[in-house]
Protein backbone atom coordinates (compact mmCIF):
# COMPACT_ATOMS: atom_id res chain seq x y z
CA UNK A 1 0.00 0.00 0.00
CA UNK A 2 1.55 3.15 -0.85
CA UNK A 3 2.52 5.90 1.85
CA UNK A 4 0.05 8.77 1.82
CA UNK A 5 1.50 12.12 2.60
CA UNK A 6 0.98 14.15 5.66
CA UNK A 7 -1.69 16.41 5.98
CA UNK A 8 1.27 19.09 6.47
CA UNK A 9 2.66 17.99 3.44
CA UNK A 10 -0.36 18.52 1.01
CA UNK A 11 -1.49 21.80 2.57
CA UNK A 12 2.26 23.25 1.53
CA UNK A 13 1.99 21.26 -1.50
CA UNK A 14 -1.10 22.60 -2.79
CA UNK A 15 0.10 26.20 -1.68
CA UNK A 16 3.48 26.12 -3.04
CA UNK A 17 2.63 24.92 -6.16
CA UNK A 18 0.12 27.41 -7.23
CA UNK A 19 3.03 30.01 -5.82
CA UNK A 20 5.60 28.27 -8.29
CA UNK A 21 3.63 28.12 -11.35
CA UNK A 22 2.21 31.93 -10.86
CA UNK A 23 5.69 33.01 -10.37
CA UNK A 24 6.96 31.54 -13.24
CA UNK A 25 4.34 32.59 -15.67
CA UNK A 26 5.13 36.23 -13.76
CA UNK A 27 8.88 35.99 -14.49
CA UNK A 28 7.90 34.84 -18.56
CA UNK A 29 5.61 37.62 -19.00
CA UNK A 30 7.70 39.81 -17.46
CA UNK A 31 11.01 38.52 -19.27
CA UNK A 32 8.72 39.04 -22.62
CA UNK A 33 8.28 42.44 -21.31
CA UNK A 34 11.40 43.76 -20.37
CA UNK A 35 13.09 41.91 -23.77
CA UNK A 36 10.35 43.79 -25.82
CA UNK A 37 11.28 47.22 -24.06
CA UNK A 38 15.12 46.54 -23.83
CA UNK A 39 14.45 45.38 -28.02
CA UNK A 40 12.98 48.88 -28.88
CA UNK A 41 15.51 51.07 -27.08
CA UNK A 42 18.37 49.30 -29.14
CA UNK A 43 16.71 50.05 -31.96
CA UNK A 44 15.91 53.44 -31.16
CA UNK A 45 19.94 54.04 -30.88
CA UNK A 46 20.70 52.12 -33.99
CA UNK A 47 18.47 54.23 -35.76
CA UNK A 48 19.62 57.53 -34.45
CA UNK A 49 23.00 56.24 -35.58
CA UNK A 50 21.48 56.02 -38.93
CA UNK A 51 19.89 59.64 -39.09
CA UNK A 52 23.59 60.39 -38.21
CA UNK A 53 25.23 58.95 -41.05
CA UNK A 54 22.44 60.36 -43.30
CA UNK A 55 22.39 63.37 -42.57
CA UNK A 56 25.66 63.45 -43.49
CA UNK A 57 24.69 62.39 -46.91
CA UNK A 58 25.69 65.24 -49.70
CA UNK A 59 25.59 65.69 -53.45
CA UNK A 60 28.47 66.13 -55.81
CA UNK A 61 28.68 68.76 -58.57
CA UNK A 62 28.35 65.88 -60.79
CA UNK A 63 24.99 64.55 -59.30
CA UNK A 64 25.97 61.68 -57.79
CA UNK A 65 26.15 60.76 -54.15
CA UNK A 66 28.79 61.06 -51.19
CA UNK A 67 29.37 60.87 -47.74
CA UNK A 68 31.29 63.88 -46.00
CA UNK A 69 32.49 62.20 -42.90
CA UNK A 70 36.05 60.56 -42.96
CA UNK A 71 36.61 57.20 -41.85
CA UNK A 72 37.71 58.25 -38.41
CA UNK A 73 34.78 60.09 -38.21
CA UNK A 74 32.64 57.40 -39.26
CA UNK A 75 34.05 55.30 -36.73
CA UNK A 76 33.61 57.60 -33.99
CA UNK A 77 29.91 58.62 -35.14
CA UNK A 78 29.39 54.81 -34.58
CA UNK A 79 31.51 54.14 -31.85
CA UNK A 80 30.23 51.16 -29.41
CA UNK A 81 32.48 49.67 -26.67
CA UNK A 82 30.90 45.69 -26.87
CA UNK A 83 29.09 46.03 -30.29
CA UNK A 84 30.27 46.20 -33.39
CA UNK A 85 28.35 48.33 -36.55
CA UNK A 86 28.64 47.99 -40.39
CA UNK A 87 27.07 50.69 -42.24
CA UNK A 88 26.37 51.13 -45.70
CA UNK A 89 24.89 54.06 -47.82
CA UNK A 90 23.15 53.00 -51.46
CA UNK A 91 21.55 55.47 -54.26
CA UNK A 92 17.63 55.89 -55.72
CA UNK A 93 18.82 52.74 -57.79
CA UNK A 94 20.36 50.49 -55.30
CA UNK A 95 23.96 51.33 -56.09
CA UNK A 96 26.15 51.33 -53.32
CA UNK A 97 27.84 54.20 -52.41
CA UNK A 98 29.70 54.13 -49.90
CA UNK A 99 30.11 51.25 -46.73
CA UNK A 100 29.86 47.29 -46.67
CA UNK A 101 28.76 45.98 -49.96
CA UNK A 102 27.38 42.70 -48.12
CA UNK A 103 24.55 44.83 -46.69
CA UNK A 104 21.78 45.09 -48.47
CA UNK A 105 18.33 47.47 -47.83
CA UNK A 106 15.48 45.89 -47.05
CA UNK A 107 12.34 46.52 -49.76
CA UNK A 108 10.16 49.16 -48.18
CA UNK A 109 7.40 50.94 -49.34
CA UNK A 110 7.71 54.29 -50.93
CA UNK A 111 5.95 56.12 -47.54
CA UNK A 112 7.80 54.22 -44.81
CA UNK A 113 10.44 55.77 -43.41
CA UNK A 114 12.77 52.85 -41.84
CA UNK A 115 12.58 49.07 -41.21
CA UNK A 116 14.04 47.45 -38.97
CA UNK A 117 15.14 43.71 -39.86
CA UNK A 118 17.05 40.78 -38.37
CA UNK A 119 19.95 39.34 -40.28
CA UNK A 120 22.50 36.31 -39.78
CA UNK A 121 25.93 37.25 -41.38
CA UNK A 122 29.23 34.75 -40.38
CA UNK A 123 27.46 32.88 -38.11
CA UNK A 124 26.59 36.65 -36.54
CA UNK A 125 23.45 37.57 -35.63
CA UNK A 126 22.90 41.25 -36.59
CA UNK A 127 20.01 43.53 -35.96
CA UNK A 128 19.19 46.03 -38.89
CA UNK A 129 18.18 49.19 -39.59
CA UNK A 130 17.16 50.40 -42.84
CA UNK A 131 16.43 54.50 -43.51
CA UNK A 132 14.70 55.86 -46.53
CA UNK A 133 15.87 59.34 -47.07
CA UNK A 134 14.95 61.85 -50.59
CA UNK A 135 16.81 65.08 -49.34
CA UNK A 136 18.94 66.31 -50.73
CA UNK A 137 18.26 62.86 -53.22
CA UNK A 138 16.67 59.68 -52.87
CA UNK A 139 19.05 57.11 -51.18
CA UNK A 140 18.85 54.56 -48.00
CA UNK A 141 21.50 53.95 -45.24
CA UNK A 142 21.31 50.96 -43.93
CA UNK A 143 23.16 50.27 -40.27
CA UNK A 144 23.55 46.85 -38.81
CA UNK A 145 24.58 45.79 -35.29
CA UNK A 146 25.75 43.09 -33.52
CA UNK A 147 23.38 41.56 -30.42
CA UNK A 148 25.78 40.47 -27.78
CA UNK A 149 25.34 43.30 -25.50
CA UNK A 150 21.48 42.61 -25.74
CA UNK A 151 21.47 39.19 -25.03
CA UNK A 152 23.59 39.93 -22.13
CA UNK A 153 21.67 42.70 -20.91
CA UNK A 154 18.48 39.70 -20.79
CA UNK A 155 20.82 37.16 -19.05
CA UNK A 156 21.83 39.15 -16.22
CA UNK A 157 18.22 40.58 -15.96
CA UNK A 158 17.04 37.00 -15.73
CA UNK A 159 19.85 36.00 -13.38
CA UNK A 160 19.37 39.08 -11.06
CA UNK A 161 15.33 38.63 -10.98
CA UNK A 162 15.42 34.68 -10.25
CA UNK A 163 17.58 34.54 -7.81
CA UNK A 164 16.12 36.87 -5.26
CA UNK A 165 12.79 35.16 -5.71
CA UNK A 166 13.72 31.42 -5.82
CA UNK A 167 15.19 32.53 -2.20
CA UNK A 168 12.55 34.21 -1.32
CA UNK A 169 10.49 31.33 -2.35
CA UNK A 170 12.64 28.84 -0.42
CA UNK A 171 12.39 31.15 2.61
CA UNK A 172 8.75 30.79 2.36
CA UNK A 173 8.05 27.47 1.85
CA UNK A 174 10.06 27.39 4.80
CA UNK A 175 8.24 29.72 6.96
CA UNK A 176 4.42 27.78 5.52
CA UNK A 177 6.38 24.66 7.09
CA UNK A 178 6.99 25.72 10.24
CA UNK A 179 3.56 27.73 10.57
CA UNK A 180 1.38 24.94 8.83
CA UNK A 181 3.03 22.57 11.29
CA UNK A 182 2.19 24.55 14.27
CA UNK A 183 -1.02 25.49 13.55
CA UNK A 184 -1.59 21.67 12.83
CA UNK A 185 0.08 20.53 16.23
CA UNK A 186 -3.28 20.90 18.12
CA UNK A 187 -4.70 18.45 15.77
CA UNK A 188 -2.05 15.97 16.55
CA UNK A 189 -2.69 16.38 20.21
CA UNK A 190 -6.57 15.28 19.47
CA UNK A 191 -5.06 12.07 17.66
CA UNK A 192 -2.81 11.06 20.26
CA UNK A 193 -5.05 12.03 23.29
CA UNK A 194 -7.43 9.45 21.17
CA UNK A 195 -4.99 6.92 20.36
CA UNK A 196 -4.07 6.82 24.03
CA UNK A 197 -7.37 6.14 25.65
CA UNK A 198 -8.85 2.81 26.62
CA UNK A 199 -11.98 1.54 24.79
CA UNK A 200 -13.95 2.02 27.70
CA UNK A 201 -13.07 5.76 28.49
CA UNK A 202 -15.91 7.87 26.42
CA UNK A 203 -15.10 11.28 28.57
CA UNK A 204 -15.42 13.94 26.31
CA UNK A 205 -11.63 14.69 24.99
CA UNK A 206 -9.85 18.37 25.65
CA UNK A 207 -11.36 20.36 22.68
CA UNK A 208 -8.31 22.73 21.01
CA UNK A 209 -9.63 26.17 20.83
CA UNK A 210 -6.50 27.55 18.59
CA UNK A 211 -8.90 27.41 15.40
CA UNK A 212 -12.54 27.24 15.01
CA UNK A 213 -11.97 24.66 12.16
CA UNK A 214 -10.38 22.20 15.26
CA UNK A 215 -12.78 23.49 17.79
CA UNK A 216 -15.56 22.11 16.12
CA UNK A 217 -13.81 19.00 15.24
CA UNK A 218 -13.10 18.29 18.82
CA UNK A 219 -17.24 19.33 19.59
CA UNK A 220 -18.14 16.41 16.66
CA UNK A 221 -15.48 13.88 18.41
CA UNK A 222 -16.96 14.73 22.24
CA UNK A 223 -20.38 14.57 20.77
CA UNK A 224 -20.36 11.25 19.10
CA UNK A 225 -18.05 9.79 22.12
CA UNK A 226 -21.39 11.26 24.19
CA UNK A 227 -24.00 9.63 21.99
CA UNK A 228 -21.78 6.22 22.04
CA UNK A 229 -21.72 6.45 25.86
CA UNK A 230 -25.08 6.54 25.90
CA UNK A 231 -25.94 3.91 23.22
CA UNK A 232 -23.51 1.79 25.63
CA UNK A 233 -25.53 2.60 28.24
CA UNK A 234 -28.78 2.31 26.62
CA UNK A 235 -27.45 -1.39 25.68
CA UNK A 236 -26.48 -2.33 28.85
CA UNK A 237 -29.38 -1.28 30.78
CA UNK A 238 -31.28 -2.72 27.94
CA UNK A 239 -29.20 -6.35 28.19
CA UNK A 240 -30.43 -5.77 31.86
CA UNK A 241 -33.59 -5.63 31.55
CA UNK A 242 -33.64 -8.27 28.91
CA UNK A 243 -31.91 -10.88 31.59
CA UNK A 244 -34.41 -9.57 34.37
CA UNK A 245 -37.53 -10.22 31.99
CA UNK A 246 -36.49 -13.39 30.62
CA UNK A 247 -35.57 -14.94 33.78
CA UNK A 248 -39.53 -15.06 35.27
CA UNK A 249 -40.62 -16.93 32.51
CA UNK A 250 -38.32 -19.18 32.25
CA UNK A 251 -37.44 -19.55 35.91
CA UNK A 252 -41.66 -20.55 35.86
CA UNK A 253 -41.22 -23.23 33.40
CA UNK A 254 -38.59 -24.87 35.19
CA UNK A 255 -40.74 -24.92 38.87
CA UNK A 256 -43.40 -26.19 36.62
CA UNK A 257 -41.07 -28.89 34.83
CA UNK A 258 -39.85 -29.65 38.39
CA UNK A 259 -43.72 -29.98 40.07
CA UNK A 260 -45.03 -32.29 37.23
CA UNK A 261 -42.15 -34.37 37.32
CA UNK A 262 -42.56 -35.06 40.60
CA UNK A 263 -46.53 -35.91 39.92
CA UNK A 264 -47.85 -39.34 39.82
CA UNK A 265 -51.05 -38.27 37.99
CA UNK A 266 -50.95 -37.98 34.77
CA UNK A 267 -53.82 -35.25 34.68
CA UNK A 268 -51.65 -33.16 36.82
CA UNK A 269 -49.06 -33.91 33.92
CA UNK A 270 -51.23 -32.21 31.24
CA UNK A 271 -52.19 -29.37 33.41
CA UNK A 272 -48.24 -27.93 34.06
CA UNK A 273 -48.08 -28.88 30.21
CA UNK A 274 -50.68 -26.23 29.36
CA UNK A 275 -49.03 -23.38 31.74
CA UNK A 276 -45.71 -24.44 30.69
CA UNK A 277 -47.09 -23.70 27.24
CA UNK A 278 -48.60 -20.65 28.34
CA UNK A 279 -45.21 -19.98 29.59
CA UNK A 280 -43.07 -20.54 26.56
CA UNK A 281 -45.43 -18.20 24.45
CA UNK A 282 -45.60 -15.10 26.83
CA UNK A 283 -41.15 -15.96 26.80
CA UNK A 284 -41.61 -16.56 23.18
CA UNK A 285 -43.80 -12.96 22.58
CA UNK A 286 -41.68 -11.18 24.83
CA UNK A 287 -38.27 -12.50 22.36
CA UNK A 288 -40.37 -11.32 19.38
CA UNK A 289 -40.53 -7.82 20.68
CA UNK A 290 -36.93 -7.69 22.04
CA UNK A 291 -36.24 -8.67 18.48
CA UNK A 292 -38.49 -6.14 16.75
CA UNK A 293 -37.24 -3.25 18.87
CA UNK A 294 -33.81 -3.98 18.25
CA UNK A 295 -34.40 -3.97 14.38
CA UNK A 296 -36.23 -0.55 14.84
CA UNK A 297 -32.83 0.78 17.00
CA UNK A 298 -30.63 -0.07 14.38
CA UNK A 299 -32.58 2.75 12.20
CA UNK A 300 -33.09 0.95 9.01
CA UNK A 301 -33.48 2.39 5.35
CA UNK A 302 -37.03 2.71 4.58
CA UNK A 303 -38.38 0.82 1.28
CA UNK A 304 -41.77 2.82 0.41
CA UNK A 305 -43.49 1.47 -2.35
CA UNK A 306 -47.41 1.60 -3.22
CA UNK A 307 -49.24 -0.62 -0.21
CA UNK A 308 -52.86 -1.16 -0.81
CA UNK A 309 -53.42 -0.05 3.31
CA UNK A 310 -57.01 -1.67 2.71
CA UNK A 311 -55.81 -5.31 2.01
CA UNK A 312 -53.41 -4.40 4.74
CA UNK A 313 -55.81 -3.92 7.09
CA UNK A 314 -58.11 -6.76 5.96
CA UNK A 315 -54.91 -9.63 5.79
CA UNK A 316 -53.95 -8.19 9.49
CA UNK A 317 -57.35 -8.48 10.94
CA UNK A 318 -58.07 -12.32 9.22
CA UNK A 319 -55.08 -14.00 11.09
CA UNK A 320 -55.48 -12.80 14.34
CA UNK A 321 -59.03 -13.42 14.17
CA UNK A 322 -58.74 -17.01 15.37
CA UNK A 323 -57.07 -15.63 18.92
CA UNK A 324 -59.49 -12.77 19.12
CA UNK A 325 -62.70 -15.46 18.70
CA UNK A 326 -60.62 -17.57 21.23
CA UNK A 327 -60.61 -14.51 23.79
CA UNK A 328 -64.59 -14.01 22.95
CA UNK A 329 -63.42 -10.45 21.47
CA UNK A 330 -65.43 -9.19 18.19
CA UNK A 331 -62.34 -8.21 16.11
CA UNK A 332 -63.92 -6.26 13.00
CA UNK A 333 -62.66 -3.01 10.78
CA UNK A 334 -64.16 0.06 9.07
CA UNK A 335 -63.09 1.96 6.48
CA UNK A 336 -62.07 -1.00 3.72
CA UNK A 337 -64.67 -0.18 0.93
CA UNK A 338 -62.82 1.94 -0.86
CA UNK A 339 -59.13 0.71 -2.04
CA UNK A 340 -56.61 2.33 -0.07
CA UNK A 341 -53.11 2.49 -2.09
CA UNK A 342 -50.20 4.83 -0.58
CA UNK A 343 -46.24 5.45 -1.03
CA UNK A 344 -44.82 3.68 1.98
CA UNK A 345 -43.20 1.28 4.06
CA UNK A 346 -45.47 -2.03 4.52
CA UNK A 347 -43.06 -3.59 6.86
CA UNK A 348 -43.84 -1.06 9.53
CA UNK A 349 -47.55 0.14 8.82
CA UNK A 350 -47.36 -3.92 9.64
CA UNK A 351 -45.73 -4.11 12.53
CA UNK A 352 -47.71 -0.62 13.90
CA UNK A 353 -51.31 -2.68 13.05
CA UNK A 354 -50.09 -5.55 14.56
CA UNK A 355 -48.91 -4.40 18.10
CA UNK A 356 -51.49 -1.77 18.52
CA UNK A 357 -54.16 -5.09 17.70
CA UNK A 358 -52.24 -7.14 20.09
CA UNK A 359 -52.97 -4.65 22.56
CA UNK A 360 -56.23 -4.02 22.51
CA UNK A 361 -56.50 -7.71 22.18
CA UNK A 362 -54.79 -7.94 25.50
CA UNK A 363 -55.66 -5.00 27.44
CA UNK A 364 -58.91 -3.74 25.87
CA UNK A 365 -61.48 -6.32 27.57
CA UNK A 366 -64.22 -4.27 29.40
CA UNK A 367 -63.71 -4.09 32.97
CA UNK A 368 -66.86 -4.53 34.41
CA UNK A 369 -67.97 -7.02 31.77
CA UNK A 370 -71.74 -5.24 31.31
CA UNK A 371 -70.86 -5.14 27.50
CA UNK A 372 -69.32 -7.87 24.95
CA UNK A 373 -65.65 -6.93 24.32
CA UNK A 374 -65.14 -5.69 20.72
CA UNK A 375 -61.99 -4.37 19.04
CA UNK A 376 -62.30 -2.40 15.71
CA UNK A 377 -59.58 -1.35 12.73
CA UNK A 378 -60.54 2.63 11.06
CA UNK A 379 -59.09 3.61 8.37
CA UNK A 380 -59.64 6.67 6.65
CA UNK A 381 -58.58 9.07 4.70
CA UNK A 382 -58.66 12.87 4.13
CA UNK A 383 -57.30 15.72 2.19
CA UNK A 384 -54.33 17.20 3.19
CA UNK A 385 -54.57 21.09 4.07
CA UNK A 386 -53.12 24.19 2.58
CA UNK A 387 -49.45 25.13 4.27
CA UNK A 388 -49.15 27.82 6.20
CA UNK A 389 -47.21 29.68 3.86
CA UNK A 390 -50.34 29.78 1.48
CA UNK A 391 -48.42 27.37 -1.48
CA UNK A 392 -50.41 24.94 -3.04
CA UNK A 393 -50.94 21.69 -1.50
CA UNK A 394 -49.60 18.31 -3.39
CA UNK A 395 -52.63 16.99 -5.08
CA UNK A 396 -51.53 13.81 -4.52
CA UNK A 397 -51.11 13.63 -1.10
CA UNK A 398 -53.35 12.53 1.62
CA UNK A 399 -53.62 12.23 5.47
CA UNK A 400 -53.90 9.03 6.56
CA UNK A 401 -55.46 7.73 9.87
CA UNK A 402 -55.10 4.13 11.21
CA UNK A 403 -56.60 3.31 14.12
CA UNK A 404 -57.77 0.75 16.98
CA UNK A 405 -60.30 0.92 18.74
CA UNK A 406 -61.21 -1.02 22.19
CA UNK A 407 -63.50 -0.48 24.91
CA UNK A 408 -61.30 -1.63 27.62
CA UNK A 409 -60.07 0.76 30.79
CA UNK A 410 -58.01 3.41 28.22
CA UNK A 411 -55.07 5.10 29.52
CA UNK A 412 -54.55 8.10 31.89
CA UNK A 413 -53.33 11.19 30.31
CA UNK A 414 -50.40 11.22 32.60
CA UNK A 415 -49.58 7.72 31.80
CA UNK A 416 -49.28 8.24 27.80
CA UNK A 417 -46.10 9.81 27.75
CA UNK A 418 -44.82 6.96 30.06
CA UNK A 419 -46.43 4.38 28.21
CA UNK A 420 -44.27 4.36 24.60
CA UNK A 421 -40.72 3.79 26.97
CA UNK A 422 -39.30 0.75 26.95
CA UNK A 423 -40.91 -1.74 29.71
CA UNK A 424 -43.68 0.90 30.98
CA UNK A 425 -47.12 0.05 32.01
CA UNK A 426 -50.00 1.86 32.66
CA UNK A 427 -51.62 1.62 36.02
CA UNK A 428 -52.62 -1.49 38.07
CA UNK A 429 -56.23 -0.82 37.65
CA UNK A 430 -56.32 -0.15 34.06
CA UNK A 431 -54.01 -2.76 32.83
CA UNK A 432 -53.74 -6.28 33.66
CA UNK A 433 -50.52 -6.67 34.52
CA UNK A 434 -48.96 -9.89 33.39
CA UNK A 435 -49.86 -9.77 30.10
CA UNK A 436 -47.09 -7.57 28.56
CA UNK A 437 -43.39 -6.70 29.01
CA UNK A 438 -44.18 -3.09 27.89
CA UNK A 439 -42.71 -3.24 24.32
CA UNK A 440 -45.45 -2.90 22.02
CA UNK A 441 -46.16 0.78 22.29
CA UNK A 442 -42.50 1.38 22.21
CA UNK A 443 -42.21 -0.49 18.97
CA UNK A 444 -45.72 0.97 17.77
CA UNK A 445 -43.90 4.77 19.17
CA UNK A 446 -40.40 3.93 17.21
CA UNK A 447 -42.01 2.49 13.76
CA UNK A 448 -44.03 5.57 13.57
CA UNK A 449 -40.98 8.17 14.04
CA UNK A 450 -39.33 6.03 11.24
CA UNK A 451 -42.49 6.75 9.14
CA UNK A 452 -42.53 10.26 10.05
CA UNK A 453 -46.17 9.62 11.46
CA UNK A 454 -47.77 10.90 14.84
CA UNK A 455 -48.81 8.34 17.49
CA UNK A 456 -52.06 9.40 18.92
CA UNK A 457 -54.15 7.99 21.44
CA UNK A 458 -57.53 9.10 22.86
CA UNK A 459 -60.83 7.99 24.07
CA UNK A 460 -62.75 5.55 22.47
CA UNK A 461 -66.75 6.43 21.17
CA UNK A 462 -68.69 7.59 24.54
CA UNK A 463 -65.56 8.17 26.26
CA UNK A 464 -64.80 4.37 27.04
CA UNK A 465 -61.85 2.59 25.95
CA UNK A 466 -58.96 3.79 24.23
CA UNK A 467 -58.40 4.42 20.56
CA UNK A 468 -55.05 4.09 19.57
CA UNK A 469 -53.42 4.88 15.66
CA UNK A 470 -50.79 7.12 13.90
CA UNK A 471 -51.69 9.57 11.19
CA UNK A 472 -49.43 10.63 8.85
CA UNK A 473 -49.43 11.81 5.15
CA UNK A 474 -48.60 10.01 1.83
CA UNK A 475 -49.09 10.06 -1.83
CA UNK A 476 -52.15 8.61 -2.56
CA UNK A 477 -52.06 6.11 -5.70
CA UNK A 478 -54.34 4.52 -7.95
CA UNK A 479 -55.20 1.04 -7.05
CA UNK A 480 -52.64 0.13 -10.44
CA UNK A 481 -49.95 1.63 -7.98
CA UNK A 482 -49.77 4.60 -10.19
CA UNK A 483 -50.02 7.92 -9.44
Amino acid sequence: MPRRRSLRTRLLRNVMLPLALTWLLGTVVALGVAQYFTQRAFDRSLLDDAYSLASNVIVRKDGTLDLRLTPREVSTVLFDQVETLYFAVFDAGGALVVGHSWLRPLDLPPEARYGIADLRYRDQRLRTVTLQRSVPAGFRVVLAQTVASRQRLLEQLLLYSIAPQVGLLLLLAAWLRRSIGRDLAPLGGLQQALDRRDAGDLAPVPVPTTASDLERLGRAVNALLARVERGTQAQREFAGNVAHELRTPLAGIRALAEYGLAQRDPAVWHEQLQRIARSEERASHLVDQLLALARADEAPQLHPQPVALDALVRDVVLRLLPRADAAGVDLGARGLDDPVVVQSDPALLEGILNNLLANALRYGMPADGAEPASVTVELSVAPVLAPADGASPDPARRRIRLRVVDRGPGIAAEDIERVQQRWAQGSEQQWRVGKGAGLGLAITARYAQLLGADLEFGPGPQGRGLAAGIVFEARMLDPDGML
